[in-house]
């Protein structure tokens, strides 16, 4: 009986030693897809702030919390299960989903360089796009709905690199260490979020601060900065995300093009920015991403201008009709 419980237990303690060896073998392959999607993840947490811009102050942090949680649902449910699914029954549509993707990233971007540069020819096209103004509430759902739409389409680009840096292994070992980089890299992105779109109330928690000591006097100080510095931070962080929307937009469509055998485009951007990284010197590096990166985002444009004439003649009459059809149909 003793020795049978003795083996039990050394059964029982060889399976915690194969459970921990996967654990750290999820988080290492998690940690390492992580950092392959930094760059997307990093325009993920650019653009999101531009979604709370302009509402009351109470009403930041539950936007910002609908938008989390449309974003982890987008990662669990639906692009994980999808990756899993493509990757294994239908590997040659993923590039051509991911394309749609990057289409409608350089359409969002562009519509708001649009919006910036032609003020009251955008209002007649938002007119066009969306006919029925509505109250807060309906405003603050739009945007809610347009920034999960936009979300899924950066998550799936995380999805689809994390995927990309797996190696062979288990079905069941990608699906947790996809679950693990989706909830990680959520928590990451919309935590910052929440701090950048809260710090300037944080700021005047931190002005009010009474204390006459040296280091009160440091607070206030801090929090004055803080209040003046926010709305500006805010528009510069509105403006790079707006570029990332486009640049990355841009990239997917161009590395989607080289994959059906039209590399022209991408080997000129290349050829660009290794030319201008050849004589940046230290600067190399950074100089290659910068013209990599407007190279990506000036195709990204031409698309995004293309598809602008598209949605506010075709496609948006097209999605108001099918609306007005459902209110009747209720």
């Amino acid at each position: 009986m003793s020795i049978g419980l003795i083996a039990l237990l050394d059964d029982v303690a060889g399976l915690a030693k194969v459970a921990a060896a996967s654990l750290d073998d999820v988080a290492a392959q998690a940690g390492r897809a992580g950092v392959k999607a930094a760059g997307v993840v990093i325009d993920d947490a650019a653009v999101t702030p531009r979604y709370v811009v302009g509402f009351a102050a109470e009403r930041e942090l539950p936007i910002v919390g609908r938008i989390a949680l449309g974003s982890l649902r987008n990662k669990l449910l639906f692009l994980l299960p999808a990756a899993l699914a493509l990757g294994a029954f239908a590997p040659w549509a993923i590039t051509p989903l991911l394309m749609l993707g990057g289409a409608y990233l350089s359409y969002e971007g562009t519509e708001k360089v649009y919006e910036a540069l032609f003020p009251h020819k955008a209002h007649a096209h938002e007119a066009k796009r969306d006919e029925a103004a509505g109250d807060a509430r309906a405003l603050e759902d739009r945007k809610v709905s347009s920034a999960i739409k936009t979300d899924f389409i950066l998550s799936a680009e995380i999805m689809a690199i994390t995927l990309a840096a797996l190696p062979e292994g288990s079905l069941w070992m990608k699906a947790t260490v996809l679950a693990v980089v989706a909830v990680g890299i959520t928590i990451t992105v919309y935590g910052g979020v929440a701090l950048i779109v809260k710090a300037d109330d944080a700021g005047v928690a931190m002005a009010a601060n009474g204390s006459r000591s040296a280091f009160g006097s440091l607070v206030r100080g801090v929090g004055r900065a803080l209040v003046k510095g926010m709305p500006g931070f805010l528009k510069i962080l509105a403006i790079v995300g707006t570029a990332a929307m486009i640049w990355v937009g841009g990239g997917i469509l161009v590395h989607g093009l080289e994959g059906y055998g039209l590399p022209q485009i991408g080997h000129a951007i290349h050829a660009a920015a290794a030319g201008a990284a050849g004589v940046a010197g230290p600067l190399a590096g950074t100089v290659e991403w910068l013209v990599t990166a407007a190279g990506s985002g000036l195709v990204g444009l031409v698309i995004g201008a293309a598809l602008i004439p598209v949605t506010s003649f075709v496609l948006a009459p097209a999605w108001n009709s099918l609306a007005r059809l459902r209110t009747r149909a209720v």
